[in-house]
């Protein structure tokens, strides 16, 4: 259930709470009349289940009320009601509900903040990538994963796309080209330090490179992988399953390949360097496109089933 706040000029508070009233899925409304100050206006709230969320959303942006103020919009822990409804589907098969759009899409915006901490965090996972490289470990290299904040700008781009917004798709763009620029620059002084220091592992100078080699040789697992990954990632957030999400974190080699760039380079590996780059253009690449078929093809399946739920 989600809890929402707005203020409605008084001109259309009649209206609005009329159809709100009227709307299946809502309850708890309560008007304050006159009780807003900035802007001024009727303070209104209420409560909506999330199989009802969209429509109602739509026709708060219907009255314009998202241009003069804000709505905000809650989820709601817990509520304390009567004896359950019996939910549809029987034993341990329940049907879906439908995403809450405002919300999938205000969780996809929040990461699009490519503030500095967005690049430095990038850079910091490059690095550790970058020793788990040094020292074949998967374990670092799985730590790199999971701190790179890459899949933020990646779905912000699938979104943008799906919505035809051009700001979003090359904002998030240039936020991937930039951070990884700087991780692969970063990873590639860190080796030649390493390199220039003596301190390189012995394993890695004789050529043991399992963890290199898994980066640097993309093929068709490779893509099977980073499709499955992004539709994971979509069904993830559009189905608010966060523990999913940490697995598309961990499953996509895209800041362990920018490490591998790096270190191939300060080391001479020229085929290396060459593996890794394609190992990260395909993956960001897939990720984006399986993002964005996912985001569209997921509206129009409920578009599609609006009516039979209209129908119940």
């Amino acid at each position: 259930m989600l809890h929402v706040r707005l203020i409605s000029p008084a001109a259309l508070t009649e209206s609005l709470t009329g159809r709100l009233v009227a709307a299946p899925g809502v309850e708890n409304v309560v008007v304050r009349t006159g009780a807003a100050r900035r802007p001024a206006g009727d303070a209104v709230e209420f409560d909506v289940h999330d199989a009802a969320a969209n429509p109602v959303l739509a026709a708060l942006r219907e009255h314009g009320l998202d241009h003069d103020g804000v709505i905000c919009v809650e989820r709601v822990d817990a509520t304390l009601t009567g004896p359950a409804s019996p939910a549809r589907g029987h034993g341990a098969l329940r049907q879906e509900t439908a995403p809450v759009w405002e919300m999938v899409e205000a969780v996809i915006h929040q990461g699009e903040a490519y503030a500095p901490s967005f690049y430095g965090l990038l850079a910091i996972a490059g690095l550790i990538g970058a020793v788990g490289i040094l020292t074949n470990s998967q374990i670092l290299i799985v730590g790199a994963m999971v701190v790179g904040p890459e899949y933020n700008a990646i779905i912000g781009v699938a979104l943008g796309i799906t919505k035809r917004m051009r700001a979003e798709v090359r904002d998030g763009l240039l936020a991937l080209c930039w951070g990884f620029l700087a991780a692969i620059v970063l990873t590639l002084l860190f080796g030649l330090a390493i390199r220039a220091s003596g301190k390189t592992p012995a394993p890695y100078l004789q050529g043991v490179r399992p963890v290199a080699d898994l980066i640097n040789t993309p093929n068709i697992f490779s893509v099977i992988v980073a499709v499955l990954a992004g539709l994971v990632g979509v069904v993830s957030l559009t189905e608010a399953r966060a523990n999913a999400l940490i697995g598309v974190f961990i499953s996509v080699t895209t800041i362990p390949a920018a490490a591998s760039v790096g270190i191939s380079i300060a080391y001479s590996s020229w085929s290396e360097a060459e593996g890794s780059m394609l190992q990260l253009l395909l993956n960001v690449v897939l990720l984006i496109v399986v993002g964005a078929a996912g985001l569209h093809t997921q509206r129009a399946i409920w578009r599609w089933r609006a009516p039979d739920r209209r129908s119940t």
